[in-house]
């Protein structure tokens, strides 16, 4: 009789997934520093996008969701590897305040390669993921993963009933609001806070992935059912919903000029915090990808597991060669290296328009070469990384990289 094999923390299908989830976040963020239309307009202002442009964000929004349901796969993962709910629930306590600590200094820096002048904290994706680990680690402690799965799933499917409510509502209390579900900014000592991800639905989705975990300990066949069941029922619980018009997202769809764009109103839905059709229409074929790696096991050595493997390495790693390339592509096109070109952030990413030429940006075309540019140069980085993280394996650290 075989014996079942002991709980690991490494799976090849969750890091190929996540690897997935990371090269297609990095097309959206080559597209904010090079893209001439993201200094200009939101890609998804159907009154001004394209076709290309729309799709181009709208195949990146899988990402996020991907990300933070995969973190909690993983910590589970580590739960069922070390037996230890108190432990696990330090680890993730204090991992979350690193994420934090990163995104207030070694992100900042790279996003404007400014630590000072008055910048704004922001509280985006890396904030995000650590608060919503700060939120789960005393869960872990005293639930099991089927309770926290449960609430997890209740604040995805729920959450939009409280976008009525308005962080004026709250007076002093308002940044607490804005943290949770609002997006928006406030002071705080002197110091301006843009929350552009606020938490409380991103903690459902980790919640949920966390409790999708325990998959993990019964045969690769149940998992593979249970995976491609939820993700059918969440792809066609979003197009029910969405047709609806009635719940799940504040921004409706609606008939445009042509059809094409028509569909493009349909698959515009709200990330900022995440509605629950977003969650639905990313999370399904995240749940179908997952499925199908499981039918299709990667080697540890395929790029896709490799880049899955340095999740933040290569997160922080991109933004930077984003960032120095689209710089590069500046001093190359106006033969002018004044700092507006590498300190301070670029007119996408909430700089002054007035600081940079009128024909700031380039095509599409030029946004795609950058994208596979990073990505092939990345590659070989995360490789070496990944052996540097295995000869370490072991130490106490190593699972903060």
């Amino acid at each position: 009789m075989k014996t079942a094999a002991a709980p690991g923390l490494r799976h090849s299908a969750i890091d190929a997934m996540r690897g997935i989830a990371m090269i297609l976040m990095a097309l959206d963020h080559v597209r904010d520093f090079v893209h001439a239309d993201a200094m200009a307009f939101a890609p998804g202002d159907l009154s001004r996008t394209s076709i290309a442009t729309f799709m181009t964000r709208w195949i990146t929004c899988f990402c996020a969701p991907a990300f933070l349901f995969i973190a909690g796969l993983s910590a589970q993962r580590r739960l069922a590897h070390q037996g230890c709910a108190r432990g696990v629930a330090k680890f993730l306590a204090t991992r979350g305040l690193w994420l934090i600590l990163l995104e207030l200094t070694v992100f900042r820096f790279i996003l404007d390669f400014r630590l000072l002048g008055g910048n704004p904290l922001l509280v985006l994706v890396l904030s995000a993921l650590g608060l919503s680990m700060l939120a789960l680690a005393p869960l872990v402690a005293v639930l099991s993963a089927r309770t926290i799965g449960a609430i997890g799933l209740a604040i995805v499917l729920l959450h939009n009933l409280l976008d009525p409510v308005q962080a004026a509502h709250w007076g002093a209390l308002a940044p607490v609001w804005l943290l949770l579900h609002q997006p928006g900014a406030f002071g705080i000592a002197g110091q301006v806070v843009v929350v552009g991800y606020p938490v409380l639905a991103w903690f459902g989705v980790l919640a949920v992935g966390f409790a999708a975990g325990s998959l993990y300990d019964a045969g690769a066949a149940k998992r593979r059912h249970v995976f491609l069941a939820a993700g059918a029922l969440s792809l066609g619980a979003f197009v029910v919903l969405r047709a609806v018009n009635a719940y799940g997202d504040p921004s409706p769809w609606s008939v445009q000029a042509t059809p094409a764009f028509t569909a493009l109103s349909f698959l515009a839905t709200t990330k900022y915090p995440p509605s629950l059709l977003f969650l639905l229409m990313t999370l399904g074929p995240v749940l179908l990808g997952l499925a199908w790696l499981e039918r299709h096991p990667l080697s540890i050595s395929h790029p896709l597991v490799v880049i899955g493997r340095v999740p933040l390495f290569y997160y922080l790693a991109h933004f930077l060669l984003a960032h120095l390339i689209a710089s590069c592509l500046a001093v190359a096109r106006y033969h002018d290296v004044r700092m507006a070109f590498f300190s301070g952030p670029f007119p996408s990413l909430g700089g002054s328009r007035e600081a940079f030429p009128p024909d700031f940006g380039w095509p599409l075309g030029v946004v795609y070469l950058a994208w596979f540019g990073v990505v092939l140069a990345l590659y070989p980085a995360c490789v070496g990384f990944d052996r540097f993280k295995g000869r370490y394996k072991d130490s106490w650290w190593a699972g903060y990289l």
